[in-house]
């Protein structure tokens, strides 16, 4: 199971852009001990020249380090990377970046729930409920080896409204037709 996550940094650096259409300098926030982070990185950067943005890379391996981390800087936007740590320390991160009422984009939907303004990424759900799956089939007999890798085939774009207007962020009307859900 894969759950292809890191190679979405790019689209959402895009849709930054279309929520911050003045931004200059994006933050992105990664865990420096993660062995995606510098792949991650090199695709963000990429896409940010591209788009004539300034990349400030945000280094926080623990939770003790996200008020350094947003303290360092004053970037215009925010895209938090993939790393499993943010998953689970999401209320802090989001906290931290509604404090200074920065336009923030998160990997996956439970960002959005937990009241992040956009979050665009895979279902984690559903990858566990694909590993539930084939280990049914394994159980039943099935051969590992013989079990393709799986991939995810739809990404979510998910929208808090409530948050936005608490923060006084405009989601703009193309984001918003594009979702697959807005948190009123």
């Amino acid at each position: 199971m894969t759950l292809i996550s890191v190679v979405l940094g790019q689209k959402r650096l895009e849709i930054v852009r279309e929520l911050a259409p003045k931004a200059s300098i994006v933050a992105m926030l990664v865990n420096p001990m993660s062995p995606d982070a510098v792949p991650e990185i090199g695709l963000v950067q990429e896409a940010a020249r591209s788009l004539g943005l300034e990349l400030a890379i945000f280094n926080a391996g623990a939770p003790n380090e996200f008020a350094a981390a947003f303290a360092a800087r004053n970037p215009d936007a925010l895209l938090v990377g993939t790393d499993p740590l943010f998953v689970n320390r999401r209320d802090d991160i989001r906290a931290a970046a509604a404090r200074v009422k920065m336009p923030a984009i998160y990997p996956f939907r439970e960002f959005s729930s937990a009241g992040g303004i956009v979050s665009y990424g895979t279902s984690i759900p559903n990858g566990y409920r694909q590993a539930g799956i084939y280990a049914g089939r394994i159980l039943k007999g099935d051969k590992p080896s013989d079990l393709p890798v799986m991939q995810p085939t739809a990404f979510e774009l998910v929208i808090n409204l409530k948050t936005a207007r608490e923060l006084g962020i405009d989601i703009p009307a193309t984001l918003h037709v594009r979702s697959d859900e807005v948190i009123e």
